[in-house]
């Protein structure tokens, strides 16, 4: 899409280091960097239960609903996010900022059949791939016993797990859909670094 030929995009499952990536690539060369977790609460604004309907029902539900009581795989294709409700509005912000200097837009949830329509070329694009290990560990090295949305759960424990294969096969997904498109996709293991990271990131962006 020429309007967005621009934008570098990283998306990928929870924990794979999109955001902090993002951040770095963007100090390196002054970009703009536009990280879409941190639209979600002003996106859900902007939507409608017609428009959005599993975003809706989602704020509907009380905390072990969401966590405690529904099985992964239901978590899983009912999560809006990941059905893609709610990107067109990350589209229509990205065209309206500036063209210049170049944008780094990161998120699970840009999913690779959404973006890849948008590409000018495919080396603008990349998935990060946490294996379960690494995720694991970025989740625990930023959580505190007692914070966190699954502490407000009955069953932090339940929640904690469900949550976790959820997002694993959220990752396959992601894994078998970039191959089928054709996508770059970056597997993401304990024995990455960020500077690593940053630097295989940079080298499939062709930068």
């Amino acid at each position: 899409m020429a309007d967005l030929r621009h934008v570098y995009w990283i998306g990928g499952a929870p924990g794979a280091g999109k955001s902090t990536t993002a951040r770095r690539l963007a100090a390196r060369y002054g970009w703009h960097h536009y990280a879409t977790d941190d639209t979600m609460r002003a996106h859900t604004t902007r939507t409608t239960p017609a428009s959005a309907p599993m975003l809706h029902a989602f704020q509907s539900m009380d905390m072990d609903e969401r966590w405690v009581r529904r099985s992964p795989d239901v978590m899983l294709e009912t999560f809006h996010w990941f059905r893609g409700e709610g990107f067109g509005l990350i589209v229509e912000d990205l065209l309206g900022l500036p063209s210049e200097p170049r944008i780094v837009v990161d998120g699970l949830r840009l999913l690779p059949h959404l973006v890849k329509p948008l590409l000018d070329v495919v080396d603008q694009a990349v998935w990060l791939l946490p294996t379960p290990d690494f995720r694991h560990a970025a989740i625990e090295g930023r959580s505190t016993p007692g914070e966190g949305f699954v502490w407000r759960t009955s069953d932090p424990a339940r929640a904690a797990r469900n949550l976790a294969e959820r997002d694993r096969m959220f990752t396959s997904r992601l894994r078998e859909e970039t191959g089928r498109l054709g996508l770059r996709a970056i597997e993401v293991d304990t024995a990455t670094s960020e500077d690593d990271l940053l630097h295989q990131v940079t080298t499939a962006f062709r930068l």
